[in-house]
């Protein structure tokens, strides 16, 4: 696309956001490299659509510092922030063609006309508009209205693309292929961005780094490979993945000339050195989390370690499958491939089976990881 992107950073340095009593955002510290796709993540009322909100200037900061590009901007006005901010409502101008709503701030700026239509050229082109460009908003589909939103941005050629709660009002078809064409504005233009979603599948598809938020606290920022493998806390590891990790409490304990191992009622684990590195002492009282994908089903014997369970339901996903068990107050899915289930029904009693390095460990208080950071 003609003219290279001016991209900038992003840095919140102890951002807080209070309405009155109520804390929204406590204490944030977060930074978004030149060029960077970070995914905000978190349950509704977490805190993250606030935070787009103060990077835009739509809301201030009750304290901390909020740069971009290295400036900081708390006294800033959204006109002079060089942000583009596509809302989840996607606030097309209704009575204008697709041509006309990319083409609107440039209009309003009054940019040279050329300048303007090649800009809505090349937009379009990127987000397979070209053939939609005379239509009117109500002739389009929820995605393709989407693309018209992201696109009346690009053409604005901004320092920092916000995007608020993207594509919540699609479908789930809709959504897992819109999420290729919200990474494409990234991956084609080398733009900065940051997103805000509920959902943890928009959070790991297209970003670099997520950043998880829960009551306005970060929990974690990370890759979603380290989140997935590496969760700090139970939140984490509860939040990201589907389906959710299984938890239940156990002892940790290191029998003499052997490591740690985890027991509770029905099973017994054994954990990787590398998943228990923070235990101090030989015994521990710790949640056991694993996630249904790690679970596999053993052909070993009773006692013989691993985790015994009694089916309840197993829900046929084609070549995969789900098995909901219980083992004694606990329900735990299991995430496996079709045919070790083939034959099993409500009532069969399985035994899974854990790799060592699969096992995260929690402390049973605090809810941290023990796993070397």
């Amino acid at each position: 696309m003609g003219a290279r992107f001016v991209m900038a950073t992003v840095e919140f340095r102890d951002i807080r956001k209070s309405y009155g009593e109520t804390r929204v955002v406590r204490g944030v510290d977060l930074e978004v490299a030149d060029g960077e796709l970070v995914v905000l993540v978190g349950p509704s009322g977490c805190g993250k659509s606030t935070m787009l909100r103060m990077i835009a200037g739509l809301e201030e900061a009750s304290s901390g510092e909020l740069l971009i590009d290295g400036e900081v901007v708390n006294d800033r006005p959204p006109r002079d922030r060089d942000v583009a901010m596509v809302f989840q409502s996607y606030a097309l101008y209704p009575h204008m063609t697709v041509r006309r709503n990319l083409a609107f701030a440039l209009e309003v700026r009054k940019s040279p006309r050329e300048e303007i239509d090649r800009r809505v050229g090349e937009a379009a082109q990127m987000l397979g508009l070209e053939e939609l460009l005379d239509r009117y908003p109500r002739q389009l589909s929820g995605g393709q209205r989407q693309r018209v939103a992201m696109g009346r941005a690009i053409v604005r050629r901004p320092k920092v693309f916000l995007f608020d709660e993207p594509l919540s009002n699609l479908d789930a078809s809709l959504r897992a292929a819109m999420r290729v064409e919200l990474a494409r504005p990234h991956r084609t233009l080398g733009v900065t961005m940051v997103s805000a979603t509920h959902d943890q599948g928009e959070a790991t598809t297209p970003a670099d780094r997520s950043a998880v938020l829960n009551e306005g606290v970060l929990q974690q920022v990370g890759t979603p490979a380290v989140l997935y493998d590496l969760p700090a806390n139970r939140f984490v590891a509860s939040f990201i993945g589907s389906p959710s990790m299984n938890f239940v409490r156990a002892s940790l304990a290191r029998p003499e000339g052997h490591g740690y191992v985890a027991r509770g009622e029905g099973f017994e684990l054994e954990t990787d050195p590398s998943r228990v590195a923070k235990v101090s002492g030989e015994t521990m009282e710790v949640l056991v989390g694993v996630r249904p994908h790690d679970l596999r089903i053993s052909e070993a014997a009773a006692g013989a370690g691993g985790l015994e369970a009694t089916v309840d339901v197993i829900e046929p996903m084609g070549w995969e499958a789900l098995v909901y068990a219980t083992f004694g107050d606990h329900t735990l899915v299991a995430h496996s491939e079709a045919e070790p289930v083939r034959g099993l029904g409500p009532g069969d009693v399985v035994r899974f089976a854990v790799a060592p390095d699969r096992v995260h460990v929690f402390d049973a208080e605090t809810e941290q990881s023990l796993a070397e950071s």
